[in-house]
Order: structure tokens, then sequence, then C-alpha cells
């Protein structure tokens, strides 16, 4: 029998994300909804590279991460195939 064990990723990132100072309305809004704004802030963000890292590893399918909408993130898993 195998179990998987699922390890917490490690969030210190997070502070430091400029998005953590900003508020989540940018960052996940209304389906159709411009995400103009939240890719502006994620271009000033030094943690970008870590925020796309994370959201790709886990499959995250909502929002802006590392300045990518959830389209992008699916395009470039696609072509990382």
């Amino acid at each position: 029998m195998h179990i998987e064990t699922i390890t917490p990723a490690d969030p210190a990132w997070q502070g430091q994300a400029l998005c953590a100072q900003t508020g989540a309305d940018f960052f996940f809004p209304e389906p159709g909804s411009s995400v103009r704004e939240a890719k502006r802030i994620c271009a000033l963000c030094e943690i970008r590279p870590a925020c796309l890292d994370y959201a790709l590893a886990h499959d995250e399918r909502f929002g802006v991460w590392g300045g990518l909408s959830e389209r992008e993130r699916l395009a470039l898993r696609r072509t990382a195939r």
C-alpha cells in the first residue's frame, strides 16, 4: 500500500509579496473583469517568480498568480509538456 503525504509549501514568500499588501479583489476578480491592475502590481513584485512557481506546482486554477491569469498559466502548462 502506497500513501502519499502532502507537505505544506513554505508560505514565507507570501508575506513579502505585494499582493499581500493590496487585497485579493485585484487578483481574484469577477469573471469577465480586467486583470490589468493585478498584472501591474505583479510586474513590480520581487516575489513574482516564487508565486508563479507555487501556482504551477499546486495547479492554482483561479486568479492572477505570478503575473499570469488562469488562461496564461494553462497555456504555459500545455507548452511545457
